[in-house]
């Protein structure tokens, strides 16, 4: 039975608030997990279930899968798309209201994260899992194109931003499949976009990264101000040592924050806790 048939037959309507877009071809999602690499000896965890389509896909590869899912109202419609798959488990909460640690533990073990994200919680699940857990090996999201653009951008760019600096800081994103609006259902306003993501959480040798996280934030604090002015702004300090540490870092007073790569990130807040300045 086709998706579309099996919502309605359980009388299922599309909750806005949740950002419901689902993809049923088949061959599309079997792609995105194919393109995803991960293998049978891997644990999955699918951010927003949906109608299960991408969940069986995902089961047919990896070894378990781990969904959560926020709208009860799918329990009937995933009995009836995920029945016969013994690896998966579904659980029924907000993802972004947990701890990470309690994720982890639930977990197990080491996983990857492989989901058709609500667009609307796109930046705060990518935040969750890429700060604050050491367990995710490698995150493969279907986001808004846009979004997609932005998180693989080079530093100078028009989409280079905070989330591109935070991302690259500790993994390898890279745009690795686009998607039409009208492959999903419904079909939202927008194209989206497969990001594959690597995570290496020693890419760089960053001391303390909730200050670099605090660098790279003051550098986008004001896009039309010098990155001395976003610096004095965001750690209170006096211009002298702003200057001091924007020339020891580009060696140009009137840089500005978005033309900052990684490495320039790193070595901003290695001036930072140089001078024990607060972040």
């Amino acid at each position: 039975m086709q998706l579309k048939e099996v919502l309605l037959k359980n009388g299922f309507h599309f909750n806005k608030r949740y950002g419901q877009n689902f993809l049923t071809d088949v061959n599309l999602l079997r792609s995105i997990v194919d393109k995803s690499g991960i293998t049978d000896s891997d644990v999955v965890v699918e951010i927003g279930v949906g109608g299960g389509t991408l969940t069986r896909a995902i089961a047919e590869k990896a070894k378990r899968v781990i969904g959560f899912e926020i709208d009860t109202n799918l329990k009937p419609v995933l009995n009836e798309t995920l029945a016969g798959l013994d690896n998966v488990e579904i659980i029924y909460k907000d993802v972004m209201k947990m701890k990470t640690e309690d994720i982890e533990r639930l977990i197990g073990g080491r996983f990857s994260v492989v989901a058709n994200l609500p667009y609307y919680i796109t930046t705060p699940i990518l935040m969750k899992f890429i700060e604050e857990s050491d367990m995710v090996d490698g995150i493969t999201v279907t986001v808004q194109e846009e979004v997609a653009d932005r998180l693989c951008s080079k530093a100078g760019s028009s989409e280079y931003g905070a989330i591109t600096a935070s991302v690259d800081a500790v993994g390898n994103a890279q745009k690795i499949m686009r998607i039409d609006r009208k492959m999903f259902y419904p079909a939202p306003n927008v194209d989206s976009a497969v990001v594959k993501i690597d995570v290496n959480k020693k890419k760089y040798d960053i001391k303390d990264m909730l200050c670099y996280r605090a660098v790279v934030r003051s550098a986008f604090l004001s896009r039309r101000k010098t990155l001395v002015n976003n610096l004095m702004m965001s750690f209170k300090i006096d211009r002298k040592t702003a200057e001091e540490i924007v020339l020891s870092v580009k060696g140009d007073l009137l840089v500005r924050g978005e033309v900052l790569n990684t490495l320039d990130f790193v070595r901003l807040q290695e001036e930072i806790l140089k001078r024990n300045i607060k972040f």
